[in-house]
């Protein structure tokens, strides 16, 4: 089987990261807007995964996502198994939202729901609305956020028929205002601890389907544990919001966080501080991204700069946070790795276990 690359895939961040940058010096144009609500904005927020506005006793945090493909997935392997998989992507489209929404060290509040199907013949299949309401419901009950309404239009040749396109926003308090974590403090000698991610989550999905229609069995195909390549995939992202509310509660405020999403790990160093992220150790790879990684010819470089590997989130703390911040997660039932330092020099990503360095021009997602 040949190589199959993101971009290949439909998936080209040379071609979009542009658009984001453009769309960044165009939005903090209209920061003076805020002026006739007696607002401001926090001008350091822009190019972070939330944007904040100062409200005087505290920050007011918000942020919107899609879902991605992945309901194409569930979509797909329904036909297997008879199930729907609504509650699972539910989850993922919340996570998207709230795990950035925390990064800035806010607590979320409320989401709002976007479901854009390709017809009203959609909301026809009584399980599947079922299943997402519950599953929606289910993860905001477990992050602590009210559930304030929604859009749910039918968009007849925009969406496909009888798809669905998946998204939330969120909205935040960042109260105190102490417990705001934009990077001011991030240097040498912070403890970068990773969150461990349940699997795919909600990026590089893409790339799962473009392989899936080049195995024989599709999504039916049988990993090595038994389990299923389209079921290991619709695995629910890890909500790392009961984590954070816990740090806070023991008085832990990390200097910096970064949601590892699109981008894989280079995310790390999403701060426009030049700083070098070195990593001594590396969380276990899920066995669906070990298998995306062998099946796709993908080499280290393509995995770790597209795809979570294993880590879901990054908290960047005092050294000696580190065993508490970990003890903490796994309290909560999150697996968490001290796994690396940050260190003074140019700005880059070190992953000495694999001999791989992601450097600051392998990243453009600030203007």
């Amino acid at each position: 089987m040949s190589k199959i690359d993101y971009k290949q895939a439909g998936v080209d961040y040379g071609k979009i990261d542009p658009l984001k940058i453009l769309a960044q010096q165009a939005a903090a144009a209209t920061a003076g807007n805020l002026a006739r609500h007696g607002l401001t904005e926090v001008a350091a927020s822009r190019g972070e995964s939330a944007y904040l506005i100062d409200c005087g006793d505290f920050y007011l945090a918000s942020i919107t996502e899609c879902l991605g493909t992945k309901a194409l997935v569930a979509d797909a392997m329904r036909a297997i198994t008879g199930k729907t998989y609504y509650d699972r992507i539910a989850q993922d489209t919340l996570a998207m939202a709230i795990n950035d929404l925390i990064t800035v060290g806010a607590t979320p509040v409320s989401v709002h729901a976007y479901w854009a199907a390709g017809g009203s013949g959609w909301f026809d299949d009584a399980q599947r609305a079922l299943d997402l309401v519950t599953g929606w419901r289910a993860a905001c009950d477990r992050c602590g956020v009210a559930w304030g309404g929604g859009e749910t239009p039918a968009l007849a040749g925009v969406v496909a028929d009888d798809r669905i396109d998946l998204a939330a926003s969120c909205v935040g308090l960042v109260r105190p205002k102490a417990r705001l974590t934009l990077g001011e403090r991030l240097g040498p000698g912070d403890a970068i601890v990773l969150l461990a991610s349940s699997g795919i989550h909600a990026n590089g999905v893409s790339l799962a389907r473009k392989l899936a229609e080049r195995l024989p069995a599709g999504y039916g195909t049988t990993l090595p544990s038994g389990a299923l390549f389209g079921e290991a995939l619709l695995a629910p992202t890890v909500l790392y919001s009961p984590v954070t509310e816990a740090l806070a509660a023991a008085g832990i405020v990390p200097h910096y966080q970064a949601n590892i999403t699109g981008h894989g790990w280079r995310k790390v160093m999403r701060h426009g501080k030049a700083l070098t992220y070195h990593f001594h150790a590396l969380p276990e790879v899920p066995e669906v991204l070990r298998f995306l990684q062998r099946e796709t010819g993908s080499d280290d470089r393509a995995a770790y700069g597209n795809l979570n590997m294993g880590a879901g989130y990054a908290l960047f703390v005092a050294a000696a946070d580190a065993p508490r911040v970990v003890q903490i997660a796994e309290q909560l039932g999150v697996r968490a790795l001290h796994a690396g330092t940050v260190r003074a020099g140019e700005k880059q990503v070190v992953l000495e276990p694999l001999g791989l360095t992601f450097g600051g021009d392998d990243l453009h997602v600030r203007a």
